[in-house]
């Protein structure tokens, strides 16, 4: 497997890419009803949900075009260590293919995974890199 070692970088931006974009949606969801979803409807700005959809949105945007990728990645991740253990987890269901936070825990472990490795080849960050 070694010939695909030089796709790494590419990969690594479709992985960022294409997490952000569905992690997006979540926002989108909760703040603008894009898609719909009924148990978000009335939701207030200033609650919990209100401040996840915020940074799902904005941190879903810079993580798509991969700006300030290693920092926000790590914010998401604990964003969604959190979200799993305060909506999933629970004293004898922590498995989260019982407790619904497949997603969460999936999100969490990707975004630190990109925090360590970087936004791949094509991160709006490195542009920054080439002009220093």
């Amino acid at each position: 497997m070694n010939f695909l070692t030089r796709f790494q970088p590419m990969l690594l931006s479709i992985l960022r890419i294409a997490t952000a974009y569905m992690f997006m949606l979540h926002g989108t969801a909760k703040l603008f009803a894009l898609p719909y979803i009924e148990r978000f409807d009335g939701l207030q700005i200033f609650s919990i949900y209100g401040l996840a959809g915020i940074l799902e949105f904005v941190g879903g945007i810079l993580l798509l075009l991969g700006l300030f990728t290693r920092p926000v990645a790590f914010i998401l991740s604990g964003q969604m260590a959190v979200a799993y253990f305060m909506a999933h987890a629970e004293p004898n269901v922590l498995l989260p293919l019982l407790n619904g936070g497949e997603a969460a825990a999936l999100f969490s472990f990707i975004f630190i995974y990109i925090a360590a490795a970087g936004g791949g080849a094509w991160a709006v960050d490195n542009q920054f890199k080439k002009s220093h």
